[in-house]
């Protein structure tokens, strides 16, 4: 499993994050500043980023990053420079990414591809929710593609045709916990055991047995993050 620490810097989320996986060996972690609290970056959060990135072997990866231009919570010209300078150092400590990624398409895939381009650890589109282009693109740059409790969504029909057209060996899948609870548990708190559902509407769209996904999944996540020491 791997636990995401992200948003405002002061707000000790990196912190418990990191501890969590220090104390439990199936659970990793990331660390970065969400595309929402851009505005609070600083010399400060990259120096606690990058502290945390070399004390523990347990972080995996660098985010959640990325554009959101949904809710604008951070300017936008903000939002870009800080999701290129996460970017970078990313890449200077090797990690994989986590990009966020609303209603800014094209942005997110032309800041990647002009910071990542020739990166061979890439990361994860996490929660996908673009068009087919854009995953299309994601996948070509190294990226794999992560699908939510959304994707079990009677209205998502697009994003499952979408899944349906992606290979096998760049999916991903997650809870976006608390948020986006997949059927038959909508309306309920997310948590880590209801991944089981997007991992079986995967499987029908894919036509494979839910264990075959399971471990393509798992393949595809040690893959990407390595095989972290226990």
């Amino acid at each position: 499993m791997l636990n995401v620490g992200t948003g405002d810097p002061n707000s000790g989320a990196f912190e418990r994050a990191v501890t969590l996986a220090d104390e439990h060996p199936a659970i990793y972690a990331a660390v970065g500043v969400h595309p929402h609290d851009a505005k609070l970056f600083n010399d400060l959060a990259e120096k606690l980023l990058l502290d945390l990135v070399k004390q523990s072997k347990r972080v995996v990866a660098w985010g959640e990053i990325g554009l959101d231009y949904h809710y604008d919570h951070s300017p936008r010209d903000v939002q870009r420079e800080v999701f290129r300078q996460q970017l970078r150092l990313a890449r200077e400590a090797n990690l994989p990414v986590i990009v966020h990624s609303r209603e800014a398409d094209e942005d997110t895939i032309r800041i990647m591809s002009e910071e990542l381009s020739g990166y061979d650890r890439a990361g994860v589109m996490h929660c996908f929710g673009g068009s087919l282009p854009m995953a299309r693109a994601a996948i070509g740059l190294g990226f794999y593609i992560s699908f939510a409790g959304n994707l079990t969504f009677k209205k998502a029909e697009e994003l499952r045709d979408i899944a349906r057209q992606l290979p096998l060996s760049r999916l991903l899948i997650e809870t976006d916990c608390p948020y986006l609870t997949p059927v038959p548990y909508r309306g309920k708190r997310n948590e880590p055991a209801r991944v089981i559902e997007t991992a079986r509407c995967l499987a029908e769209l894919h036509g494979k047995e839910l264990e075959e996904i399971g471990q393509i999944t798992s393949d595809n996540f040690t893959r990407l993050f390595g095989d972290p020491p226990l």
